[in-house]
């Protein structure tokens, strides 16, 4: 049967079944890389920006990717009361 996942924590979460990548070209698209990198200062950010390597960086740094989700869900949720 294998492993149950606890399904109300899951229909509570907005991140649930949303890309880390969608959620990058979704920042991007929204801030720029000049103003997501003064947002969150990081260098995959600031320094020659892509895609590609922000991904890299995110997917191996814990706490970058919490900013990043947070940034996502705040934006979200300020062009929802819109």
């Amino acid at each position: 049967m294998g492993h149950k996942k606890n399904p109300t924590f899951q229909a509570n979460n907005p991140l649930h079944g949303v890309k880390l990548a969608d959620i990058l070209e979704f920042l991007v698209a929204e801030y720029g890389w000049p103003t997501l990198g003064s947002t969150i200062n990081i260098r995959c950010f600031n320094n020659d920006p892509s895609i590609k390597s922000s991904l890299k960086f995110l997917r191996k740094t814990p706490w970058a990717r919490d900013k990043v989700e947070q940034l996502y869900l705040d934006t979200i949720e300020r062009t929802e009361k819109k």
